[in-house]
């Protein structure tokens, strides 16, 4: 209920009238009709009867946003385990997720500079590998919420007087009161992942803002105040080199084509702005025989929609090769499977709940039959 009433002001702060009408008057007032349920069920026990450190510092996480690790200081045994709990979401990135994992520790250790931020890292490789994926999973490690991440597209920061965008307009001038896109989300919420995204599009200027951000830890609005972003963790995405990355053979290191994607990337940026980054990070192409934990991890989402509903949806390893191979593009890498998953199993999964045919507490088999799939024994067929 915390959660939906957080998202609820979000949803209000930037605008998102829809999805604000769907909590106000739908999702809060059934968690409220269930916790009243809840509250007044009288088989349901407490189950602990002190209020102990955990749960006040998980009250005042929910209010400020501050991690609870954060506040316990509890998060030594998290971060000696950072690698596997990310690759739980990413796959096939296993340099990537080394070199953020030892950037991560080495600020928590206290062996970097504490006026910078946590750190700072330019993700270059082809689309649909898992740059974005990586940003959500470090939001949700970090700061306990993968919602905990503003993302700044800077194509839309091409032109030199969108600086003022950034930080806000200077008193006297259009919108001085609104802030800055990026100054007033970390001032709202200054533990969080921070995302720059296509940063090569950027005007020249614009670089000028992220030199102070890297280098001071702190950023002056417009209105004159001082934001601090020593407690983000700054990510820029790049598909300069894309094309190397993407051209790679299976079996083969980045690293073998690491000069020849730093020498695109020296060209297009200052050697100054190159220099405040904590890391340059490298992503593989994808590759088909990777697809099969890419398919569970977004099954593994699917199935979390269902769970109230008591739907099990159970899936044979044919069915999951049959997404597989249907979901990977050498180009695109794991990004067509999502569309794939829903039309070849949510969109007919909805039908057949809508027409009676899957009701609550089911388990729903779907398996392959030649080259078809089959969803609760009927052949799913969707018109390209």
């Amino acid at each position: 209920l915390d959660q939906a009433r957080g998202e609820l002001e979000r949803a209000m702060r930037d605008g998102k009238l829809d999805r604000a009408g769907q909590l106000q008057y739908e999702e809060i007032p059934a968690l409220q009709a269930l916790l009243e349920k809840a509250e007044n069920d009288p088989s349901r026990g407490i189950k602990e009867e002190a209020v102990t450190e955990k749960h006040i510092a998980s009250v005042v996480s929910r209010w400020t946003g501050i991690p609870v690790d954060k506040m316990l200081e509890g998060e030594r045994e998290k971060l000696l385990e950072m690698e596997d709990t990310l690759r739980k979401r990413v796959v096939g990135q296993d340099d990537a997720v080394r070199s953020i994992s030892n950037a991560v520790r080495r600020a928590r250790a206290g062996l970097q500079d504490p006026n910078r931020p946590i750190g700072s890292f330019l993700f270059l490789g082809p689309t649909g590998v898992g740059k974005t994926e990586l940003t959500k999973a470090l939001a949700q490690f970090l700061f306990d919420d993968e919602q905990a991440m503003v993302r700044i597209d800077m194509s839309e920061f091409m032109e030199k007087h969108a600086v003022a965008r950034l930080i806000g307009a200077p008193p006297g001038y259009v919108d001085y009161e609104e802030g800055g896109s990026l100054t007033e989300a970390v001032r709202r919420r200054p533990y969080q992942v921070v995302l720059f995204d296509e940063v090569e599009k950027a005007h020249p200027d614009v670089f000028n803002v992220l030199l102070q951000v890297l280098d001071e830890g702190r950023l002056t609005d417009g209105q004159g105040r001082v934001v601090d972003f020593r407690n983000t963790l700054i990510i820029l995405t790049s598909n300069l080199g894309g094309e190397i990355l993407a051209n790679q053979e299976p079996g083969h290191d980045s690293g073998e084509v690491r000069a020849q994607v730093m020498e695109i990337v020296r060209a297009s940026f200052r050697p100054e702005f190159l220099n405040r980054l904590d890391e340059t990070i490298l992503f593989h192409r994808l590759h088909r025989d990777q697809m099969g934990k890419i398919v569970d991890i977004q099954l593994g989402r699917l199935e979390k929609l269902l769970f109230d509903r008591k739907i099990d949806l159970k899936l044979d390893d044919a069915a999951k090769d049959w997404l597989a191979e249907k979901g990977y593009d050498p180009v695109y890498g794991a990004r067509p499977l999502k569309r794939v998953i829903q039309r070849y199993l949510q969109n007919p999964l909805a039908m057949q709940i809508l027409e009676g045919g899957i009701k609550d507490g089911d388990t729903v088999p779907v398996s392959t039959e030649a080259s078809d799939l089959l969803l609760n024994g009927k052949k799913v067929e969707v018109v390209e």
